[in-house]
């Protein structure tokens, strides 16, 4: 007969992720100690290493933990299983049809964004890129709607990093960078201007569930397509 092997930290690791994804809200280091009896020192080793790898992740604000978006990573097979994915993609495939251009469903992880969903221009020349593709964080539109999710002072930590120039459009000034997040919170939505990709616009604005950031969604065309104009059109849109 052959002995059964276990693994005590694996089991206790899954138990955290559970029990975190069970509760919205997230759950701080003690009441995870709390409800699943396991010491706090074990609890705070574990997550610890969950959260280095993007496991989970916590709120700067709150101390809560949350699941992170590397466990969406592992296939694809889990993406579709997303529900955010399913409430989104009718939304997008009209969002489509209205602007022609391709549309994307993307969550943050750590320093870029997680591309979940996706639905191609009927263009001959369209912007394309598949299910699991990665974005830096500081790259175009979308990286602006997370950081403007941030309080100013935890976003100017991050840009005071420093701004990666992907094209000569990009913009490196931390402060000037900041004006932008701070446009974004106003207005609801990030623009990117030739500012990852040289020749290429893209609009985009957060996907919230009880005032909560679940995700974001943004349109991206080539820019003779997407004048000043249509873009204003499209950030309306994107915002409805």
């Amino acid at each position: 007969m052959v002995e059964k092997y276990t693994a005590p930290t694996v089991g206790k690791t899954f138990r955290i992720l559970k029990s975190i994804s069970r509760t919205p809200q997230g759950q701080t280091l003690s009441e995870i100690s709390q409800q699943l009896g396991i010491s706090k020192s074990t609890v705070h080793g574990i997550s610890a290493a969950l959260e280095a790898l993007g496991a989970v992740k916590r709120d700067a604000n709150t101390r809560r933990f949350h699941l992170g978006a590397t466990l969406f990573e592992l296939g694809r097979a889990a993406f579709a299983r997303i529900d955010v994915k399913d409430v989104a993609h009718p939304f997008m495939e009209q969002l489509m049809r209205k602007t022609r251009e391709t549309v994307f469903l993307g969550i943050r992880n750590r320093d870029h964004v997680t591309i979940l969903d996706t639905v191609e221009s009927t263009n001959d020349l369209k912007i394309t890129s598949p299910i699991g593709t990665t974005i830096p964080l500081l790259a175009g539109a979308v990286g602006k709607v997370f950081l403007a999710e941030l309080t100013e002072a935890h976003a100017a930590k991050i840009l005071d990093k420093g701004l990666p120039r992907f094209t000569d459009r990009s913009i490196t000034d931390p402060v000037r960078y900041g004006q932008q997040l701070r446009q974004a919170r106003q207005s609801g939505h990030a623009v990117d201007d030739e500012e990852y990709i040289s020749g290429v616009r893209a609009v985009a604005a957060p996907i919230r569930s009880n005032g909560n950031l679940l995700a974001a969604i943004w349109v991206v065309g080539f820019a003779p397509s997407l004048g000043d104009e249509k873009l204003h059109a499209v950030a309306h849109e994107t915002r409805c």
